[in-house]
């Protein structure tokens, strides 16, 4: 789909200084710009980029003052960093602009859907499913019985939701991620052997959350696993049983948080952390990348390590750490002397 540098600073509400009828259909970084697609300038470092550029249009701010001529056509506008974030958005918007039933694709008995929906081909809509209005369900993707899913919501190609499971509005669900497996419950016997726990319960994403690719997020024992409002999930996430995550907090790759374990709102959580379970971490907590996580963390704690320590400790500890050979060299040298015993 191709856009005018007019139609563009309409959407934006800056001004074209150069031929306002050019159209672009792609985006380029500055450096790696090419004739038909569209830049920005934000940062003063890639000036120079300007008057190299092979984009046919470039979102400048309304105080660049070029030095030499150029070759580009411009938009200017107040903020070109948040301009060009605003466009992405809206670019998104029309790539996803979808909507009708491909076949061949399923929808079972009593299931109610919403206006503009769109459901991709040999997708799977089990019994009693409630779909919102412009709902967005990509090909190949599973929904079970009784599952009820929020207007404004995307699906994307391959996610499987196990039944029972309720998603809000707005929320982002990418490729291969799994809602509501069963939670990993087994009970020993006394041959050594283990019986399977029925999880019973079910997973509950409230509204503006976002999951990242290949995640899993696993059903409760008994009640719901609870995933709150505005959270952000990374790929490769694994989050256990009646685990709940609240408002606004953050999880890079990798992490698994294992079952009932409760987390507080706003917390930035780095890739590769394991938090064990049924223990409480606060709000505005700060945990570094691979982080071993086996206690309870208080509001406002920033930790790190294995097992984790506070912060600004571990790193101390960790200066010692790399000098510990010459440490105990130094001790052995002192014993030596018969200064220490």
């Amino acid at each position: 789909m191709k856009f005018t540098a007019e139609q563009i600073a309409n959407v934006l509400g800056g001004t074209v200084e150069g031929d306002a009828t050019i159209e672009v259909d792609k985006l380029s970084k500055i450096e790696e710009g090419e004739p038909g697609s569209l830049t920005f300038l934000a940062n003063p470092k890639y000036n120079h980029y300007i008057y190299t550029t092979k984009a046919s249009l470039a979102i400048v701010a309304t105080t660049f003052e070029a030095t030499q001529a150029l070759d580009v056509t411009l938009i200017r506008v107040e903020d070109p960093y948040k301009s060009f974030t605003q466009l992405l958005e809206y670019y998104n918007q029309v790539k996803l602009m979808k909507s009708g039933i491909e076949q061949p694709s399923v929808i079972s008995e009593n299931v109610t859907y919403g206006d503009n929906l769109y459901l991709g081909s040999f997708a799977y809509i089990g019994k009693n499913v409630v779909i919102g209005n412009n709902v967005k369900i990509y090909p190949n993707t599973f929904i079970g019985d009784n599952v009820t899913i929020g207007d404004d919501t995307i699906l994307f190609a391959g996610v499987r939701v196990y039944s029972e499971s309720v998603i809000g509005k707005h929320c982002v669900i990418h490729s291969g991620t799994i809602i509501g497996s069963d939670g990993f419950g087994f009970a020993p016997l006394e041959d050594g052997s283990y019986k399977k726990v029925p999880q019973i319960g079910n997973v509950i994403l409230e509204d503006h959350v976002e999951i990242g690719a290949n995640s899993t997020i696993d059903r409760a024992t008994l009640g719901s696993t609870v995933i709150r409002k505005g959270v952000k999930l990374d790929n490769h996430i694994q989050v256990a049983h009646n685990v709940e995550i609240g408002e606004n907090t953050v999880i890079a790759s990798q992490t698994g948080i294992a079952g009932s374990t409760k987390i507080g709102k706003n917390c930035i959580i780095g890739g590769q952390v394991g938090i064990v379970g049924h223990i409480t971490i606060g709000n505005n907590v700060r945990i570094q990348a691979q982080t071993g996580v086996s206690r309870s963390v208080k509001d406002g704690e920033a930790i790190q390590g294995t097992p984790a320590l506070p912060y600004n400790a571990y790193n101390k500890s960790f200066i010692h750490f790399k000098n510990l050979d010459k440490i105990v060299k130094d001790i052995n040298n002192l014993k030596k002397n018969n200064k220490l015993d």
